[in-house]
């Protein structure tokens, strides 16, 4: 196992609180800006999810627009494989009056040519070379730092090879992120959360805490999680129909059923024995709803809000991650401020910095909402690239009270999804699809601040699928932005939508 200089990483991270004012993708700095943006997804990951990560990997390109706001940022964008020449293309043409070769002469990709399931951080450090190469590119590191999917050991040890801070909070403190270091938080902050129990390590422990919930209010459905899951695929629903006895619970608990479809029952409770989670009441009322606040820490101890969103939800149990709306629903705004920043807080008082997010789930009964607090995202996620997206096409000014982007053309709302998919969608290439795109007339209109932006384009060759965030000024036509996207694709790929 590979560790990390702690003391050296430390001293790198202090540089942070000097950086701080231009650590964002808007940001235009009087000074050199090197941003080394390292999409590396170091998780536990489902391994049907491997052969999906170089697409994964490309989902913050959108980091190449901060080469729009100021001449002196420069970006070093790293993948896996080889990257389609054309997508960066694509992003410098969605800038007004953005001339695309003086940008790319400030954009460096590299490609490590490893088609492996490491994680790109793990196949960066077996290359002593390649870190050589990276620390010539990245020059006077004074004026360089990391933009990480997540801050695990590994990406701490990159950063040390590389002389230059992460924008992340320490690895130690990774454990915030889990499910049962979400509960620990959340209590800690006095923010309501499901009842159930964290901390438990193996199939017993979860037939223990489900008994001791049923004896504290009976519950007909619950969910198990492992501590370090993915967008949902770490979870699996128990149906307990009210079941009291522990004889009863355990049967019930060996047969629930994983949100991830390529895991079974026994599967999934032998990942669960060696990683741990947490089990909780399944919360059911009359409309739940699943929002989620992006928040900021910085090294100061200031917390800030990004944005809230209500995610898009699917898979056999309603808990996997498909894409999300913005603004989140009105009802849910001031609850999810409140509540994010007292979490944030939390954090913030623990050392963490950065930005993250926290998952909600928001139930109506009786007319009232009700939100409970699900977990913590200690890293960059599904909703990180929309709203980079939007901040950089736009001229607009989040406002924390009314939970809008207000620009110059109005308040900004958008649709944004990783599976805007199909089987036949196959047929197309990258190119195909940057073509259809441009040819239905869905691009970025600069004047009106709305269009349709793409991510994960290589995915389309991998599994028929895309990503798409939809900006327009209401959701109605954020809606049907998305809708022509998709009509389009069907009608280039042989897609029968009638």
């Amino acid at each position: 196992m590979m560790t990390y200089d702690v003391a050296a990483f430390g001293s790198l991270q202090s540089r942070l609180a000097d950086w701080w004012p231009v650590l964002t993708v808007r940001a235009v700095p009087t000074r050199p800006r090197v941003i080394l943006v390292l999409n590396s997804m170091t998780i536990d990951l489902p391994e049907h999810f491997l052969p999906m990560i170089p697409a994964y990997e490309e989902r913050y390109l959108c980091f190449v627009l901060a080469l729009a706001r100021s001449e002196n940022t420069r970006v070093i964008y790293v993948t896996s494989l080889p990257m389609l020449p054309r997508l960066a293309n694509y992003y410098f043409d969605l800038v007004k009056d953005l001339k695309p070769t003086e940008a790319a002469s400030r954009l460096t990709v590299v490609s490590v040519g490893d088609p492996s399931a490491l994680s790109l951080s793990q196949k960066i450090l077996d290359r002593p070379l390649l870190v050589q190469r990276l620390r010539r590119l990245i020059g006077d590191p004074q004026y360089g730092f990391i933009w990480p999917f997540i801050v695990t050991g590994l990406e701490a040890e990159l950063a040390v090879e590389l002389g230059i801070p992460i924008y992340g909070p320490d690895p130690t403190l990774g454990h915030l992120g889990s499910k049962t270091g979400s509960r620990d938080v959340f209590e800690a902050a006095g923010v309501p959360c499901p009842r159930g129990a964290g901390g438990l390590r193996d199939r017993d422990d979860i037939v223990d805490a489900l008994h001791a919930l049923q004896r504290t209010g009976p519950v007909r459905r619950a969910v198990v999680k492992l501590d370090n899951g993915f967008s949902g695929l770490g979870n699996a629903d128990v149906h307990l129909e009210y079941a009291d006895s522990r004889p009863a619970i355990a049967e019930a608990v060996d047969r629930l059923v994983p949100d991830d479809a390529s895991l079974t029952s026994e599967s999934f409770l032998a990942a669960f024995a060696s990683r741990g989670g947490v089990a909780e009441e399944w919360i059911e009322a009359e409309q739940v709803i699943s929002p989620s606040v992006q928040l900021r820490a910085s090294p100061l101890g200031e917390v800030e809000v990004l944005s809230t969103h209500d995610q898009v939800l699917g898979g056999p149990n309603g808990q996997t991650y498909l894409g999300c709306r913005f603004p989140a629903s009105p009802p849910f705004i001031e609850p999810l401020t409140r509540y994010g920043r007292a979490i944030g807080a939390e954090v913030s008082r623990r050392g963490g910095i950065g930005r993250f997010a926290v998952d909600f789930i928001v139930v109506r009964r009786d007319g009232e909402w009700e939100p409970r607090a699900l977990e913590i995202n200690l890293r960059n996620g599904g909703t990180t690239h929309p709203a980079i997206t939007l901040m950089a096409l736009t001229d607009g000014t989040y406002d924390e009270e009314s939970g809008q982007l207000l620009t110059s053309t109005g308040p900004k709302h958008y649709v944004a999804t990783d599976h805007l998919e199909h089987p036949q969608y196959m047929r197309l290439t990258p190119d195909d699809v940057l073509d259809v795109v441009e040819a239905a007339g869905l691009g970025w209109n600069a004047a009106a601040e709305t269009g349709v932006a793409l991510h994960m384009v290589s995915a389309v060759a991998l599994n028929g699928g895309l990503g798409a965030t939809a900006i327009a000024n209401t959701s109605v036509e954020a809606d049907r932005l998305m809708s022509r996207l998709r009509l389009a694709l069907d009608s280039a790929s042989g897609v029968d939508s009638t």
